[in-house]
């Protein structure tokens, strides 16, 4: 397994703004939704680790190179705070892991065709004989 880079402060710039959902009177009010938003630049990510956040990441990505990560789904801003961080480090060791090889085709066994073609032969035998019977009226 990788090793996960850790993301410098620097390129850390968090941003508060009023979330929706659950908090009564309390949502009109408080700044607990958390925008953290990630300078990819300032990041120091190795090449290929940054080429596939940028993959995984998708419209996240701002075309100024910035990762947005909204979190929401508390109630209190520094538990939506862990929570941004939590993804971010989440996705960035999902880019450090290497990619899986891509699937190479496999075919049947002669066996395995074997087995499919006795399967039908048997089963047409079945309809066959079905259609013979006379019908009882």
């Amino acid at each position: 397994m990788a090793t996960v880079p850790v993301i410098p402060e620097a390129a850390l710039e968090e941003q508060f703004l009023r979330a929706s959902g659950p908090g009564g009177q309390n949502v009109n009010k408080v700044e607990t939704a958390v925008q953290l938003r990630v300078h990819l630049a300032r990041a120091g990510l190795p090449d290929r680790v940054l080429a596939r956040l940028l993959q995984l990441a998708g419209r996240r990505v701002t075309g100024e190179g910035v990762l947005v990560i909204e979190a929401s789904r508390h109630r209190s801003q520094d538990r939506n705070r862990t929570e941004a961080r939590e993804r971010l480090q989440e996705l960035v060791a999902r880019a450090a892991e290497p990619p899986p090889p891509p699937r190479r085709p496999t075919r049947p066994t002669r066996a395995a065709k074997e087995r499919r073609l006795e399967g039908k032969a048997r089963r047409s035998g079945v309809k066959k004989l079905r259609a013979e019977k006379p019908r009882a009226e």
